[in-house]
């Protein structure tokens, strides 16, 4: 999840946090032992920024990818990710000027990558009225659009967006801008004029070449599946039960976080609310602020976190498969829920099937979403590669936390392919050779407040991991 992280230092495990996972960047370089207690903290999620008007030229026509499946196409299999611990570049966004004639009923506004993409990259963009005597206006001259443009690794590196026109004559212009940051991609040129011309060829469109968005399935043998009867917990974990702590312990204070992960058995004597129970609604994993204060490792803790952990459940445990739960997520700020897998020969590498980060003032738990992959070796990230989703935009997705949603992930060895509602959100090259993953589900608590909004719970009323290998 939010990059915690299981790291392997000498012969013995501990857990690294690493401030949030979503965020964008590639070349962190961390060390774990260069930190107390092995804790690491590395780059926070980033808040999407709205773009300024740029003063960069339109970019050239770019190169196009021939139209091929995804499990057939893969153009960085002979990249070397020496052992997980390099990426490919990220590719730059950029919009193209455009030009359409005066009658015409649309107009064709590019949107480049500069390279093949080794991951989805999602932009927002929108139109703006025009400027001076030639103004185009919205509602007069053309429709507004405000969209979002998907590239996925395979496609072509040119698509348009297709704006409306009413009416424009000679030399009128509008512009079309972004509306923040593309994710997944670096950001070339913001914003760029639509002209309306007589003498120019058009911009031509983009239509065909992209894949649609996979749906999910399992196609790996069923090897675990949660249920009221079988689903087991305790302090360590094993076989049959998994771990309420995490590899290192019960708390991540170099994470930022202010709760401590509780066990209802090992804290029976002080006065908290059970934060883990199941009920026919499913597995409620409680978070909470304390009625007192509980001394943990020299450092008081008012607040409850919850996790359950696979790192001692091999059954649970898969290389090359499927992950899929099902839940119904917390809505209180201060909230940081988390699906999440990490290799079981130590981090990194990790792997963020879903996040919220309800600590984040632009967070918003019913429309957003977060994945993310960590690479590395040896206590060390390398990169971090991800996307924080405004599903409902990008996918027509949204009330994560007014009903149940299924958030699942599919590890193959060319692609790993994320899934919310069985719909495809995001998917990046796998860097990540013969690895074997555990999962960990978790809310922690990251906040001084009050801590009394909304819903802290998370209730997951399924999980299942099949396997393939």
């Amino acid at each position: 999840m939010r990059s915690y992280v299981l790291c392997s230092l000498a012969s013995t495990l501990s857990l690294c946090a690493l401030a949030g996972c979503a965020g964008d960047g590639d070349s962190t370089t961390t060390t774990a032992a260069a930190k107390t207690e092995g804790l690491v903290v590395i780059n926070e999620p980033v808040t999407p920024v709205a773009t300024t008007e740029p003063t960069a030229s339109a970019p050239t026509a770019a190169s196009t990818l021939s139209a091929t499946s995804v499990s057939t196409t893969n153009a960085f299999a002979t990249f070397d990710f020496a052992n997980g611990t390099s990426l490919p570049a990220k590719a730059t966004l950029s919009l193209g000027s455009a030009v359409f004639r005066p009658g015409a009923s649309v107009a064709n506004v590019p949107v480049t990558l500069d390279r093949p993409t080794p991951n989805t990259v999602i932009a927002r963009v929108t139109t703006v009225n025009g400027s001076g005597t030639t103004k185009a206006v919205a509602g007069t001259n053309y429709r507004t659009v405000d969209t979002v443009v998907v590239f996925r690794p395979g496609d072509p590196l040119r698509q348009t967006i297709s704006v409306p026109i009413v009416s424009a004559t000679a030399g009128q212009q509008f512009a079309v801008k972004l509306r923040e940051a593309p994710w997944g991609a670096n950001q070339g040129t913001s914003w760029v004029s639509v002209t309306a011309s007589s003498s120019a060829v058009a911009t031509a469109s983009a239509t065909t070449g992209f894949r649609a968005p996979r749906t999910f399935k399992a196609t790996g043998t069923l090897q675990y599946e949660m249920s009221r009867a079988k689903m087991w917990w305790t302090d360590t974990g094993h076989d049959d039960a998994w771990s309420t702590q995490l590899p290192n312990g019960r708390a991540q204070p170099a994470n930022g976080e202010t709760g401590l992960y509780l066990d209802g058995w090992v804290y029976r004597d002080k006065d908290i609310e059970a934060p883990l129970r199941y009920t026919w609604n499913g597995l409620v994993m409680h978070t909470q602020k304390l009625k007192s204060p509980i001394s943990y490792n020299g450092k008081s803790y008012y607040y409850g976190s919850v996790v359950l952990s696979g790192h001692n459940t091999p059954s649970t445990q898969i290389g090359y498969g499927q992950y899929e739960w099902v839940a119904k997520m917390p809505s209180r700020r201060g909230a940081w829920p988390a699906f999440w897998l990490i290799s079981t020969s130590g981090w990194p590498p990790e792997i963020d099937v879903f996040e919220g980060f309800g600590y984040e003032s632009y967070w918003d738990f019913d429309r957003y979403i977060a994945s993310t992959i960590h690479g590395g070796a040896n206590a060390v990230r390398t990169f971090q590669r991800g996307s924080v989703i405004q599903a409902e935009a990008a996918y027509g997705l949204s009330g994560f936390s007014q009903g149940f949603h299924s958030y699942a992930v599919d590890i193959q060895p060319d692609y790993i392919t994320w899934f919310v509602d069985g719909v495809e959100t995001y998917q990046s090259v796998n860097p990540f050779k013969g690895f074997r993953w555990y999962p960990i589900m978790d809310v922690a608590v990251k906040t001084t407040s009050a801590y009394d909004d909304g819903s802290g719970d998370m209730v997951v009323k399924g999980f299942r991991a099949w396997s393939s290998s």
